[in-house]
């Protein structure tokens, strides 16, 4: 197995620059694993797949608007710190621009002043910094809420006129640095109807953090070292969970940060998903055996990308990747905005 395995060519002009209004407008690509049969329907046709008894189990996580430009106090020149991860209180883990102006001791300054931070350290696994907030009045986060950006992928080229369609219409707690884009799709509305057909909805959460999307640089993507990511697995999706495989119905992942919470709580030995909160760098490469998911939906993702081994884990490479190149020639829209693909 080789990284070059899970390349292939992607045209810019297929990369979704905006998302679809209403959100469920997009189109769905239907991947069968037993036959590999390919259909092509839109995303709201997701109820005639679905059945009753069903588990739809959906990352609720929040993204951050977590891009703030500031200004080096010392000299006054641009700054772009960007939140990665909190550690503690107002310390974050940070990528930061330009990084080699950027040592410990340097001060930045936010909006009039209202936020300032100062670089405490340099992190040499990420080749961020270790920065320290603080705020003349209120809370660092009420600040950050006032002067943060929304951060969008490099791939995406202009700010959305309304931020809040880069969150999924069930998110809740503020953590992530980039959108499950899989649920991005989801209306209240269509949500409201398949519970209505009596599938049911389990909430996990994972912090998305930049490393998910970063493409693998390794020849043998066996030598890629996954970055943590918090997780989280409440009791009660964990119970609705084991008792759909109990009954034998399926457990459907909204977006590969799902697949990865519910893999990651998975016990080998008890078969079952457990309550869990903690840490994970799972990496899930072809051979993994999966426990806890029956079906995915997710985006078109990036060449090369964690999350292109995983689907290829999950229904075969040789199946993804002409799946992929069927996309491509129908003309599908990749990756945080574009279209959505059902494996059964």
């Amino acid at each position: 197995m080789r990284t070059d395995d899970f390349d292939y060519d992607l045209p810019s002009g297929l990369i979704a620059q905006q998302p679809m209004e209403p959100r469920d407008a997009c189109r769905l690509m239907v991947v069968e694993r037993a036959s590999g049969q390919i259909d092509h329907r839109g995303f709201r046709d997701l109820v005639d797949y679905l059945r009753a008894g069903d588990v739809l189990v959906v990352n609720e996580t929040r993204v951050l608007p977590a891009r703030l430009l500031g200004a080096k106090d010392e000299t006054g020149g641009a700054v772009e710190v960007f939140l990665l991860r909190r550690r503690y209180e107002d310390t974050w883990e940070c990528l930061v621009k330009p990084g080699r102006r950027l040592k410990p001791g340097a001060r930045i300054v936010f909006g009039e002043g209202e936020l300032t931070a100062l670089v405490v350290d340099i992190l040499p696994e990420s080749g961020g910094r270790l920065v320290q907030f603080h705020v003349a009045k209120g809370t660092v986060m009420d600040a950050v809420h006032r002067l943060g950006k929304m951060p969008l992928p490099p791939y995406i080229t202009r700010q959305l006129d309304q931020p809040e369609l880069y969150q999924t219409v069930y998110s809740a707690e503020e953590h992530s640095v980039a959108a499950p884009t899989a649920g991005l799709h989801f209306t209240a509305e269509l949500l409201e109807e398949v519970q209505r057909m009596g599938v049911h909805l389990a909430k996990v959460e994972l912090d998305v953090g930049l490393d998910t999307f970063r493409p693998v640089s390794e020849d043998d993507p066996e030598d890629h070292q996954m970055h943590t990511e918090h997780f989280r697995v409440p009791s009660w999706a964990a119970e609705t969970v084991n008792a759909a495989k109990e009954r034998g119905d399926r457990v459907i992942a909204v977006g590969t940060t799902t697949v990865r919470a519910l893999e990651s709580a998975f016990n080998e030995q008890t078969k079952m998903v457990e309550a869990t909160e903690g840490q994970t760098d799972l990496f899930i490469l072809p051979g993994f055996s999966f426990g806890a998911v029956d079906a995915v939906v997710t985006n078109y993702h990036m060449p090369r990308s964690t999350l292109l081994m995983m689907m290829s884990a999950f229904a075969g490479r040789d199946l993804i990747m002409r799946a992929y190149d069927t996309a491509l020639a129908e003309k599908y829209r990749f990756l945080s905005f574009g279209d959505a693909m059902l494996i059964l």
